[in-house]
């Protein structure tokens, strides 16, 4: 692994604006000293290195327009850009945007990647996409996908935008469109499916969502598209915004989603990956609301990426 070394360090001073408006402290420092260790980060802040307005303050301080950041000197040792970035997924980034304005993108995700690091993943989409845009300022996820999803995601290039945009999607003002592929025949045309999910911890310590009543609402709607021989095409709008909704609510019915390790079923799944399927068929394909600026509708949609054509071509072939 490359390791670069910045040069010698100054104290820096930095004015808050509109766009870090609100942000706390800690979240602020974390991105702006990419590298750094959170627990160093918070020890500077504890110690009085870092100082809000020339005080001391606390990591949880909401920043506001017009204060000044006392940063100090901190060496940061960073990886390159080409060992921190696959050149699979920044070919994929700098190839994927789908729509890009003065307050935020919308790129077509990669399946294979999450969309930030950490629990063991060094970086994500998010990490990789402020390093190949070193200029940008602001770069933060609006929403999340799964790992093995591909699809639209929402970046926001700035505070104000990160707001409203949550805000769209907290009061289900963006409707989103996947398209999934169900193991088995799926003898409805057309079903909505109404059953809370409650995340729960399996024995092994993996997180899995189950069905029950002490869980939060959550509701699909399922359309059928194509039957195939022994899988089926369909379109799931998500009414709400659970952790694994579609993967749950697809098992549900008795034909999860093919190739999904933690709710299907393995002899399925391994039929499946010797007809060549190498992941999850989960593809978050359509987003369409209000832009909350122009008031312009928005719909932007994510091409099927080529293996998953492919594969659906043979499957019509069988």
């Amino acid at each position: 692994m490359s390791i670069q070394e910045n040069p010698t360090p100054q104290v820096v001073y930095v004015e808050i604006n509109a766009d870090n408006c609100d942000q706390r402290l800690d979240n602020f420092l974390i991105a702006r000293l990419k590298g750094v260790p959170k627990s160093r980060i918070y020890r500077l802040v504890r110690k009085g290195e870092v100082r809000v307005n020339k005080g001391r303050s606390d990591v949880k301080y909401r920043l506001m327009a017009g204060d000044i950041i006392r940063i100090p000197p901190i060496r940061v040792a960073e990886r390159t850009e080409e060992s921190y970035v696959p050149q699979g997924l920044q070919s994929a980034l700098e190839n994927g945007i789908l729509f890009e304005d003065d307050g935020f993108l919308i790129i077509n995700k990669p399946a294979g990647f999450a969309v930030h690091g950490g629990s063991g993943v060094s970086s994500g989409i998010i990490e990789g996409l402020r390093l190949i845009r070193p200029e940008a300022r602001f770069l933060e996820l609006v929403h999340r996908l799964d790992k093995d999803t591909s699809g639209c995601l929402l970046i926001a290039k700035k505070r104000s935008a990160l707001r409203l945009l949550q805000a769209l999607f907290r009061n289900n003002q963006i409707q989103k469109t996947y398209q999934a592929l169900l193991t088995g025949q799926w003898a409805r045309k057309k079903l909505i499916v109404n059953a809370p999910l409650l995340k729960n911890i399996s024995k092994g310590g993996e997180r899995v969502v189950v069905i029950s009543q002490a869980g939060k609402a959550a509701e699909t709607l399922f359309k059928r598209l194509e039957l195939f021989s022994n899988a089926t095409l369909v379109e799931a709008s998500p009414k709400t915004g659970r952790t694994h909704q579609i993967r749950v609510h697809a098992a549900s019915l008795g034909h999860p989603i093919v190739g999904d390790e933690r709710y299907g079923v393995d002899e399925l799944n391994k039929a499946f990956r010797h007809k060549g399927y190498k992941r999850m068929f989960l593809h978050a394909q359509t987003l369409q609301f209000i832009h909350p600026v122009t008031e312009l509708p928005m719909q932007i949609s994510a091409p099927l990426p080529p293996e998953l054509t492919r594969l659906l071509k043979n499957e019509a072939t069988l």
